[in-house]
C-alpha cells in the first residue's frame, strides 16, 4: 500500500523542541509568560507594525478586532464572498451583517472594483482576506476606505509574510489578524495573533481577551464590560515563537512546492493555478488549482476521488457565502449572483503543500493527476 500523503503537515525541528522545554521548565504554562511577550513583540516587528496581541485562535482574533473597532449589531461590513466562513462567524457573534462582494478571477481575492457599490449608510468597515497567501490590491481598497471613512480589517490568516508592493501583510489595514492553526505557515497548534499600529486598538484587544480585567492595577474582580477568555498559553507562544525564527525558510518551502507543481503539471489541459501578480509576493499557503472539466476531461470531484484512492489527501476550495445555509437560516439575505465564487467552489482544490514536502512526493502526486488525462 502506498504511503499516505497528508494535505499539510507542520515543519518542526530542534528549535521548537527546545522552546517548548524551556517554557515547560519555567513553570509558566498558562498565558502571560515570557514567550507571549516575545512572540507579540517579534511578530509585530516582522509584520512591520508596532503592536502584537496573542490569542487562542484566528477566529477570536477577528472577533476582538471587531470589538476593538466598536462595531455593533445593525452595522454592515464588506466581506469577500469567496472565503472561509470564520470571519463571518465573528461578525455574526455581534449581530453585524456581512455584505459579500464577488471574487476576481485572477487572484480569487475580493474584487476591489465591486466594493464601492456595496457600501451603504450602515457600512462601518471593510474586511479583506489575502486568500491562499496572495495579498489583495490594497491601494485601491485603501482609497475606497479613506473616501468613506471606513477602517480595514485585514484577515491575513493564510498570508504570514506575504507582500504587497514590498509591504508585509498585517501592515496594510487598520488592524490585522493571523491564524496559527496547524496547517498555517507558522503554527502553535491552535492560536492567533492581532497586529496594529494603534496602541488604543491593541490595548482594547488585550482588555477584552482577558475577561476585561484592568490592564493596569490590581485585580479586584470588578468588571466594567463583557470580556472573553481568549488568551494564548505560554506553551503555545513558545512553539510559535520558534517557528517565527525560521519563517523565511518555511515560506521558501511553500514557494518551492508551488514551483515544482507548476513545472510538473505544465501542459496538462484544464489545470489552472492561482496567479501571482507583479506587485505581490504570494506565500502559497496552499498550492491551489482549479480544474476546467471541459478542457481536462475530468472534474474536480473525479480528481479528488482518484487522489484519495492513491492515499493523497486534498481539500476543496472554500464555499462562497452565497451558498452557506447558516446565513440563510439566520435571516441574512444574499440575492446577488457570484459566478466566480461558484466556479472556484465547484472546481477548485488544493494539493499537499507542506513546506518540507519532498520533490519525489510532488512527482508522485503530479503523476497521479496525469493518470486521469485522456490519452
Amino acid at each position: 500500500m502506498s504511503e499516505f500523503i497528508p494535505v499539510c503537515e507542520p515543519t518542526y525541528g530542534s528549535e521548537e523542541r527546545q522552546a517548548l522545554i524551556d517554557a515547560f521548565d519555567s513553570g509558566w504554562v498558562s498565558s502571560g509568560g515570557k514567550y507571549n511577550d516575545k512572540l507579540e513583540a517579534d511578530f509585530a516587528k516582522y509584520s512591520h507594525t508596532k503592536h502584537g496581541v496573542s490569542v487562542c485562535n484566528g477566529t477570536v482574533a477577528i472577533h476582538l478586532a471587531i470589538r476593538a473597532l466598536e462595531l455593533s449589531a445593525g452595522d454592515e461590513v464588506i466581506v469577500p464572498n469567496h472565503n472561509g466562513i470564520y470571519g463571518i462567524y465573528a461578525l455574526m457573534y455581534e449581530g453585524i451583517t456581512p455584505v459579500p462582494v464577488e471574487a476576481e478571477a485572477i487572484t480569487w481575492n475580493i474584487d476591489p472594483d465591486l466594493i464601492e457599490k456595496s457600501i451603504t449608510s450602515k457600512t462601518k468597515a471593510i474586511m479583506v482576506v489575502h486568500l491562499y497567501g496572495h495579498p489583495c490590491d490594497m491601494d485601491v481598497i485603501s482609497d475606497i476606505a479613506e473616501k468613506h471613512g471606513l477602517p480595514i480589517i485585514e484577515d491575513a490568516a493564510q498570508a504570514h509574510g506575504a507582500e504587497y508592493k514590498g509591504r508585509r501583510a498585517g501592515s496594510l489595514g487598520t488592524i490585522a489578524t493571523f491564524s496559527l492553526f496547524a496547517n498555517k505557515i507558522i503554527t502553535s497548534g491552535e492560536g492567533g495573533l492581532i497586529v496594529t499600529n494603534s496602541e488604543d486598538l491593541a490595548n482594547k484587544c488585550r482588555y477584552y481577551r482577558n475577561q476585561c480585567f484592568p490592564l493596569a492595577g490590581p485585580r479586584h474582580f470588578i468588571h466594567e464590560d463583557v470580556g472573553y477568555n481568549y488568551r494564548m498559553t505560554n506553551i503555545q507562544a513558545a512553539l510559535a515563537w520558534a517557528q517565527l525564527g525560521k519563517i523565511d525558510k518555511l515560506i521558501a518551502g511553500r514557494r518551492r512546492v508551488n514551483t515544482m507543481y507548476r513545472h510538473s503539471l505544465a501542459g496538462v489541459p484544464g489545470i489552472h493555478f492561482q496567479d501571482e501578480l507583479s506587485w505581490a509576493k504570494n506565500v502559497y499557503w496552499m498550492t491551489a488549482i482549479t480544474i476546467d472539466p471541459e478542457q481536462a476531461g475530468f472534474s474536480r470531484n473525479d480528481l479528488e476521488k482518484h487522489l484519495i484512492s492513491k492515499q493523497i489527501q486534498t481539500r476543496r476550495l472554500f464555499v462562497g457565502m452565497n451558498r452557506q445555509p447558516v446565513l440563510k437560516t439566520r435571516g441574512y439575505r444574499i440575492t446577488s449572483e457570484f459566478p466566480v465564487s461558484d466556479f472556484l467552489s465547484d472546481n477548485g482544490l488544493y494539493l499537499p503543500s507542506s513546506s518540507h514536502l519532498e520533490e519525489q512526493k510532488i512527482e508522485t502526486i503530479s503523476a497521479a493527476i496525469k493518470e486521469l488525462t485522456p490519452s
